[in-house]
């Protein structure tokens, strides 16, 4: 009998979701970690009183009842209501796209001459099925909205130029027609009250974790283990890049102390021109509507600026690029994966795809309950 029943590497939300239910239905579950911390990019430092988004802003949001009680176990949320603005050369637009946005960039007041705008501005773009970001964005909200507010940070976030980017990575742009700021527009979200570390150590306080464990260097000696091993990292790496590296935008950060008590008046400010060099900058305490954990004004600030660069192995990968060539490349390496005995694969690295955050928990529960009930 080996001494455990699951190692799951990975101790990200996708991570620890499987090892809560596994360990609450009565498995033995140990959970590594290559990292120093639990909550992998949601991980959350103190800093000033202030649960600092180290690897970028997590905002938890979801239309689904289940998954909100599943994550209210562990912490309580604030009800924060993510509400981000574009400052493009220092004139500043509402986000997502709505009235207030569409009043502030053509001084329209109702639906109909928003509409009327659009239509107006859409005649010189290509008629029929968009076959480019470009022509999407201009057919959905206007050469104005697409010039000052979505080409310069799209390219300076894909490292390439709008007419080169595939059209689907906009379809689902926001677009609304009511005085909305609110970006999600989810029945439930907040951030945890504490943070997403301590939520995490929650779920995952009395389970084995072992942190600065690589897998993949330790990875004979887990596997001997345990007899089913949950891996929630890159895909590729796992197979030693063998078909090569699966491509992916990366992120850098950079984070500064200020003493003041405001610097920007908002949780988050896309930065929408192009020759900016940041993508957006985030100030934490917003997050927490400028209070700390006795309900006190925060009298300094903590800003992270945010860049979006090209990955290399190597570096930590965020977005990946789910053009036709890394997609088929992704497809071999799942059929690798689906003739694994005994390791199952899961999260937006091991399935190389982009995922919200209510969207991890539900998927690392379907695989857990599929799992039990087999």
């Amino acid at each position: 009998m080996k001494q455990y029943d699951f190692v799951i590497a990975g101790a990200g939300l996708y991570g620890a979701t499987c090892a809560q239910i596994l360990n609450e239905s009565g498995k033995r579950v140990l959970v590594v970690d290559r990292r120093g911390t639990l909550a992998g990019n949601a991980y959350t430092e103190k800093m000033l009183g202030i649960n600092v988004h180290k690897y970028g802003a997590h905002i938890f949001h979801t239309a689904n009842k289940k998954i909100w009680e599943y994550v209210n176990r562990f912490a309580d949320f604030n009800g924060f209501v993510n509400s981000p603005v574009a400052n493009y050369r220092g004139d500043i637009y509402s986000l997502p796209f709505n009235m207030n946005t569409f009043k502030e960039m053509w001084g329209v007041v109702t639906p109909e001459e928003a509409l009327n705008k659009i239509e107006e501005q859409k005649k010189d773009c290509a008629t029929g099925e968009a076959v480019n970001l470009e022509e999407q964005a201009i057919s959905l909200v206007g050469r104005d909205i697409y010039e000052k507010l979505i080409k310069g940070y799209t390219e300076k976030q894909w490292g390439r130029e709008c007419k080169d980017l595939p059209a689907f990575i906009i379809k689902r742009l926001p677009v609304r027609m009511t005085y909305d700021n609110s970006y999600f527009g989810s029945q439930y979200q907040g951030v945890p009250v504490g943070g997403y570390t301590a939520m995490v150590e929650k779920m995952l306080e009395s389970i084995e974790v072992r942190l600065n464990t690589d897998y993949l260097k330790h990875r004979k000696e887990l596997n001997d283990m345990a007899d089913k091993v949950i891996f929630t990292g890159p895909i590729d790496e796992f197979y030693d890049y063998q078909l090569g590296p699966l491509e992916y935008r990366t992120l850098r950060f950079e984070e500064e102390v200020m003493d003041i008590p405001n610097f920007q008046g908002n949780a988050i400010v896309n930065y929408t021109d192009r020759d900016t060099p940041w993508t957006r900058i985030i100030e934490h305490k917003w997050f927490e509507f400028g209070k700390d954990s006795s309900g006190k004004d925060i009298l300094k600030t903590v800003i992270t600026r945010e860049y979006s660069e090209e990955w290399e192995p190597g570096n930590e990968p965020y977005y990946p690029i789910n053009d036709e060539k890394n997609n088929t490349m992704y497809r071999e390496y799942k059929k690798l994966a689906d003739r694994e005995k005994n390791v199952l694969f899961g999260g937006r690295l091991a399935e190389y795809r982009y995922y919200d955050m209510d969207q991890v928990v539900e998927s690392a529960m379907k695989m857990i309950n599929e799992l039990l009930s087999i």
